[in-house]
């Protein structure tokens, strides 16, 4: 993990180092603005961590300002480091037609302070629409067929949420949003699929009651995220209790003639020797097959031979990126990263895009989601 965390404030670090050489060849400032600005990064850059040291000190009110700010900042600069490399990559274009062709291009490009304007305005323009996105939650309808199903049983509705990261920035209003869309799928099972909480439980204990009042009548089910171990394992695990949910540590429950539930940790729990119950492998063989088998699991791997000992398998832990084009990163890690995939030997797997936010308090074409799924005879 401090490796981990390593590589990704250098590359953090790095594309702010870009970012204000870029700033500089466009408005040419002396050394007084210079040392300001680069303080000011040096201080987003390290904002994160900030925002974490205040939390364990109780300061709740400054963690929440400075992660709206950090978190906010890191949204809009993502977008304007993304946006500022395609444009160098059409400036290194047009210089390469430019020689092959034996034609100026120079004149039809931006000089250097549109260069920076362009992507910065584009930043802008995207992040405000990606703040009221991450504010629409809305239902994702989803239904499958199954012998597993019984015709006595019917209908069977799952409403799934994951990766909500209540914490600093997705609050009371976001958590009883979530609330509602649940309670208007009038659902007969609730599960989460992991980052419930993000960052420290004191501030954030009143909450769960907003979910503990909802109450289907098969009940609620959860298993750990990465960020559950992260924010404190005994917290979480205290939060999503109180909040009305069973969770399942390598375990599994039945629902006699319904369903059957399986839940696993994540992997970060055994990286951080936390891990507990038993792994996939040992549940999935010895559950009877004539009744329908739910795998939770946050991350959207499989594993080996498991296919086929499952029906469905709910994930999430992607969030499809949150931001474009991070998307585009997080496929060389997990190949499926959004909806509902057929697997072989009859399994299926659905990952949800996320119902909250990690960070930055937006999401860029990729919406929140609550996940709505109806098991059919």
């Amino acid at each position: 993990m401090p490796l981990f965390l390593l590589v990704i404030f250098g590359a953090y670090s790095a594309a702010h180092a870009y970012a204000f050489f870029k700033i500089r060849a466009a408005f040419s400032f002396g050394a007084a603005p210079g040392i300001l600005l680069g303080l000011f990064m040096v201080l987003m850059v390290c904002s994160p961590l900030v925002v974490r040291l205040l939390e364990k000190q109780g300061l709740d009110l400054p963690a929440r300002v400075l992660s709206y700010i950090g978190y906010g900042w890191m949204g809009v600069f993502f977008l304007f480091f993304s946006l500022s490399i395609l444009m160098d990559l059409l400036r290194v274009a047009a210089y390469g037609a430019s020689l092959v062709l034996h034609r100026d291009f120079a004149p039809f490009m931006p000089g250097a302070r549109m260069t920076f304007l362009i992507p910065l305005v584009l930043a802008l323009g995207f992040s405000l629409a990606g703040f009221f996105s991450a504010l629409d939650i809305r239902p994702v309808k989803v239904t499958l067929q199954s012998s597993g199903i019984s015709g006595e049983t019917g209908r069977l509705r799952i409403v799934q949420i994951s990766d909500v990261h209540v914490g600093l920035t997705v609050r009371s209003n976001r958590l009883r949003k979530i609330a509602e869309v649940i309670r208007k799928a009038e659902p007969d099972l609730i599960v989460s699929t992991g980052d419930l909480v993000d960052g420290q439980m004191d501030s954030i204990a009143g909450l769960a009651k907003i979910l503990r009042e909802l109450q289907p009548r098969y009940g609620k089910y959860a298993v750990t995220g990465n960020h559950e171990f992260y924010a404190g394992l005994s917290h979480a695990l205290d939060f999503t209790s109180r909040a009305g949910f069973t969770v399942l540590r390598g375990e599994h429950v039945n629902i006699p003639g319904v369903i059957s539930i399986v839940g696993v940790d994540d992997p970060t729990g055994r990286q951080m020797g936390m891990h507990g119950g038993k792994t996939e492998a040992e549940l999935l063989p010895g559950l009877p097959r004539d009744t329908f088998v739910l795998l939770l699991k946050h991350q959207p791997a499989l594993e080996n031979g498991s296919t086929g000992l499952f029906d469905l398998q709910l994930s999430g832990h992607t969030h499809r990126g949150q931001i474009f084009p991070f998307g585009l990163l997080v496929k060389l890690f997990f190949p499926r990263t959004a909806g509902l995939y057929s697997l072989a030997d009859g399994s299926s797997l659905y990952v949800s895009r996320g119902t909250g936010t990690w960070g930055p308090p937006i999401r860029v074409l990729s919406p929140p989601e609550v996940t709505v799924i109806d098991l059919v005879p």
